[in-house]
C-alpha cells in the first residue's frame, strides 16, 4: 500500500513510517502539520493515512479539518486517525458519510503491531475500525430519535463490535456464539435497518454508519 503518515512529533512519526515500511508498504510522505497534511493527501492520493488530529500551527483540530477537507474533494479516501483525543464533533463529521475507509484508534490502546496495521488494512480495503472508546464517546450523547428501535440487545452488541471492525469470526469469540449465528444476526440487522443487498464489505460500513449517526444523534 502507498501511505501518507501525519504526525508531529519527530519520534513517533519516524517509528510509524518504520512500522508501516516493516510490513511491506510504501510510505509516500511523512509530514508534522497540517497545511502539509493536507497538501499530501491532495498530491499523493494514498490508499491510506494516518493522520493525528492535533497538528500544529494551533494543535487544536488541523489534522481532522486536513481529513475532512482531502475526503471531501476525493470520495472515500481511506483515513486512519490515530489520536490521544476524541474530537466528537469532526469524528461524527468524518463517519457521516456512506462510503467508508474510516478508522479512529487511540494512541494508548493500541497494544501491538499486529492489532495496528490490521486495522489499518481494514481501512484501506474500504472498511471501518473504531476504537470501542471512540465508539463510546461518539455514543455518549443522549438520542432524539432512535431508528435503530428495532434491533435486540445482541443485534445491537454485534453491530457495535461491526464498528471496532471485527470479522464476523472474531465477533463470535467475543460473544461466545457460532459464526453461523453471527451471520443471522447480521443479515437480521441489515433487514430491520432496511440496507438493500450489496457487497458485503459496503453492507456492513452502512449498518456501522446508521448506528453511530442513529443512536449519537
Amino acid at each position: 500500500m502507498r501511505v501518507v503518515v501525519a504526525e508531529d512529533l519527530f519520534l513517533l512519526r519516524d517509528g510509524l513510517v518504520r512500522l508501516v515500511e516493516a510490513y511491506g508498504h510504501t510510505v509516500v510522505a511523512a509530514v508534522g502539520t497540517g497545511p502539509e497534511a493536507l497538501d499530501a493527501l491532495r498530491t499523493h492520493r494514498p490508499d491510506v493515512s494516518i493522520v493525528d488530529v492535533r497538528l500544529p500551527p494551533t494543535f487544536s483540530d488541523e489534522g481532522l479539518q486536513a481529513a475532512l477537507t482531502a475526503r471531501r474533494e476525493i470520495p472515500g479516501l481511506p483515513v486512519l486517525i490515530l489520536s490521544q483525543h476524541v474530537e466528537q464533533l469532526y469524528a461524527r463529521e468524518l463517519l457521516a458519510d456512506d462510503r467508508g475507509g474510516i478508522g479512529y484508534q487511540l494512541k494508548d490502546r493500541v497494544l501491538d503491531a499486529d492489532q495496528f496495521t490490521d486495522a489499518l488494512q481494514r481501512v484501506a480495503d474500504g472498511g471501518t475500525a473504531l476504537d470501542p472508546t471512540v465508539v463510546a464517546k461518539l455514543l455518549g450523547r443522549p438520542a432524539r430519535v432512535d431508528p435503530l428501535a428495532a434491533l435486540t440487545e445482541r443485534e445491537r452488541s454485534v453491530l457495535e463490535s461491526m464498528a471496532e471492525g471485527l470479522s464476523n469470526a472474531a465477533i463470535a469469540a467475543r460473544l461466545f456464539l457460532s459464526e453461523g449465528a453471527i451471520s443471522k444476526y447480521t443479515t437480521s440487522i441489515f433487514a430491520k435497518l432496511g440496507i438493500a443487498a450489496a457487497d458485503d464489505t459496503n453492507r456492513r460500513v452502512r449498518a456501522v454508519l446508521a448506528y453511530l449517526d442513529g443512536a449519537g444523534s
